[in-house]
């Protein structure tokens, strides 16, 4: 049960930093919170036209919740609890106790997690998002389609207990991306725009 405590713990407060807000603070940019969505991910960041931002909220919200995974993994040598430590730090990320618990959607997280423990699904979710964001320009409907599939991937390619963790977390971005799947039916969801310059001072 301590195992168990310490890993949900740690997992959780390591997913909660929420480096969007960090690094667009860093540069001047202000509360990204005020912009577009609102959230702290790295759509969101891209919306100030800083490419580079978004690129390292990306990297930094996947690596935060696969470096603990992997941590947790070996600490205890259990698949399962790497899995579960990287599940809370998405939580974490979803839901930060710094931010009222109103965080990000989690999409970069998630697939940092499946790239850092289940390399081959991992990946395939991550190609599966850029190709849905090549051809349709949605983030939200990549990120949906790639994490709908992610389970499968695991379940093809790596085992059961990865694809349950995956399929929850399919569930969760579902439930976070709900007022994009409105807007998605509506046909008044945002496309990624790359071309959007950063505002001058």
């Amino acid at each position: 049960m301590a195992a168990f405590i310490l890993t949900c713990l740690c997992g959780y407060f390591a997913g909660s930093i929420p480096f969007g807000l960090v690094l667009t603070r860093l540069a001047g940019l202000g509360d990204i919170r005020k912009i577009g969505s609102g959230n702290i991910g790295a759509t969101n960041v891209l919306r100030t036209g800083r490419k580079d931002l978004a690129l390292l909220t990306v990297i930094f919200d996947a690596c935060k919740a696969g470096l603990v995974a992997l941590l947790f993994r070996d600490i205890f040598h259990s698949e399962t609890m790497g899995l579960l430590a990287g599940t809370m730090a998405i939580i974490g990320h979803n839901f930060p106790v710094w931010l009222n618990f109103k965080g990000g959607k989690g999409v970069a997280s998630t697939l940092g997690l499946m790239i850092f423990m289940t390399p081959v699904a991992g990946w395939l979710t991550a190609v599966t998002w850029l190709a849905m964001a090549f051809l349709k320009k949605y983030s939200s409907l990549s990120a949906l389609t790639a994490l709908a599939l992610a389970p499968v991937y695991a379940l093809a390619f790596n085992t059961g207990t990865a694809a349950l963790f995956y399929l929850a977390l399919a569930v969760l971005s579902f439930y976070r991306h709900r007022d994009n799947i409105q807007r998605l039916w509506n046909g008044t969801e945002t496309k990624i725009d790359l071309k959007k310059k950063a505002k001058k001072k």
